[in-house]
Parts: C-alpha cells; sequence; structure tokens
C-alpha cells in the first residue's frame, strides 16, 4: 500500500490510498490520519480509487480512525470504492457508518 496525502478544498485532508490495505501496512494509515488530527485536521476524504482489498484489520482501522475523528468533532469519508469494496462496506453494514462517494468530487462536495 502506498498513501498519498493532499489537501483539498474547505481544509479537507484528502489521502489517495494504493494497492490494499491490510494487516501489515494499516498502521502506516492509522498514524498519517491521528498524526493529521493531532495537528487539528478534522475533515477527511480516503480515496480507495486505486485500491483494490481491504482486509479485516483494514476494516477494523477504518472504524477506528472514524470513531477518534467523530470524538472530536470530525468526519471521515470515503470515496472510489470498487464494486467488490463497495459491496464489502455493504455486507458489513459499514455503509451506514461512513459517508461513501463514487468519486472524490462528489465527496468533496458535500464537506
Amino acid at each position: 500500500m502506498s498513501v498519498a496525502e493532499s489537501e483539498g478544498p474547505n481544509g479537507v485532508t484528502v489521502i489517495r490510498i494504493e494497492g490494499q490495505l491490510v494487516v501489515s501496512n494499516r498502521q502506516e494509515l492509522k498514524d498519517l490520519v491521528n498524526h493529521a488530527l493531532d495537528e487539528g485536521a478534522r475533515k477527511f476524504l480516503l480515496d480507495f480509487s486505486g485500491a483494490g482489498y481491504i482486509d479485516s484489520s483494514g476494516l477494523g482501522a477504518l472504524v477506528s480512525l472514524s470513531k477518534r475523528a467523530r470524538e472530536l468533532g470530525g468526519e471521515l469519508r470515503l470515496s472510489g470504492l470498487n464494486e467488490d469494496l463497495r459491496s464489502l462496506f455493504e455486507l458489513t453494514k459499514l455503509d451506514t457508518l461512513f459517508a461513501i462517494a463514487d468519486t472524490p468530487d462528489q465527496a468533496l462536495a458535500g464537506f
């Protein structure tokens, strides 16, 4: 997995995830988002357009990050999930926890 962080409109931190979000690399994403939260960022868009797989530990990391962001008055949104990942979020009911958009632009428009 590789991640690229950028600043989007309205103070949104955009994190583009490439590859797989799995047990061996989930901490990298958690560290990145938690550091940004510690620095005062509150709006996050995680773009999975370049990701093909998320395992259970990756899902757990996303839930943990979403919970912390909400506790601090923030929000974490997702975009670019492929059909398999979107089905995974629906089957696990995580689609009710996250605001999920088809594209980063759609997700950013709602912040």
